[in-house]
């Protein structure tokens, strides 16, 4: 039997006032797969992710994540609105990494890495501290076990955040601009991070970027959004190479011309 995608949009709107964000949205993304969005500001990338986690609700659609609705539920026979257990239950599969690494910096590292595994999937101390090792281990930071995440410089912490995202053991991970807020030196060990991540596992990976290097080397496929719709959709090696659509050639001239 065919396998089903992992994450499934399908007609999925979301407006901000007279703003409309997203028009009808159809998308799916495979099973182990690594998507890269790029696109203008505005243009709809994270409010994809923002739905994803729930941040957001949509107007209308219905997202789907391994196999499950997220967005919608059976209630007495009838489809309704997902109420927060339910969606709460679907979202365990997802893990993300917002762009200001959003640690907690009351614990230590490990604390930070520990809390979710224990309260949300009730996973025993010892375990998740194990977990957190081998985590910490994968990221270079075994010796920041201890610190204060106020102590560790900016690519320390994003790399903290990305183990904390990978502790719940999520099937799809979020990445949100996860190196606009490094200093440009600090950019290449994140970047080679999650390569390293994304060939060794197979979760499926959304990543918002206009980091054009990683997006070409990362991904398997690539979605220029635009205007709220995906208006071009393809290989990096052809998509980031020869654009076949005048906006998407627009918006990699103007972001390589800035660097």
């Amino acid at each position: 039997m065919p396998v089903e995608p992992m994450v499934v949009l399908d007609g999925v709107h979301k407006r901000y006032g007279d703003t409309a964000v997203l028009s009808g949205l159809d998308l799916r993304v495979e099973r182990g797969e690594h998507v890269t969005l790029i696109g203008p500001s505005g243009s709809g990338k994270t409010t994809i992710l923002r739905l994803l986690m729930g941040l957001e609700a949509v107007d209308a659609g219905t997202i789907h994540v391994g196999g499950r609705c997220l967005t919608h539920m059976r209630r007495r026979g009838a489809v309704v609105p997902a109420d927060e257990k339910h969606a709460r239950a679907v979202r365990r599969t997802i893990g993300m990494v917002f762009q200001q690494f959003n640690l907690f910096p009351n614990m230590t590292v490990l604390g930070n890495l520990i809390e979710a595994p224990v309260r949300v999937l009730g996973m025993s101390e010892a375990e998740a501290t194990r977990r957190a090792a081998e985590l910490l281990e994968l990221v270079g930071l075994t010796d920041k076990t201890h610190e204060r995440p106020t102590r560790l410089s900016g690519g320390q912490q994003q790399r903290v955040a990305i183990a904390r995202a990978l502790a719940m053991r999520p099937e799809v991970l979020l990445l949100d601009e996860v190196t606009s807020a490094l200093d440009p030196e600090l950019v290449a060990g994140v970047l080679r991070l999650l390569r390293l991540i994304g060939e060794s596992s197979d979760i499926t990976i959304l990543c918002v970027t206009h980091e054009i290097g990683f997006a070409r080397d990362f991904a398997d496929r690539v979605l220029m959004f635009d205007g709220g719709s995906i208006v071009e959709d393809g290989p990096p090696e052809r998509l980031l190479v020869e654009p076949r659509v005048p906006r998407t050639k627009e918006f990699l001239a103007a972001v390589l011309e800035g660097r």
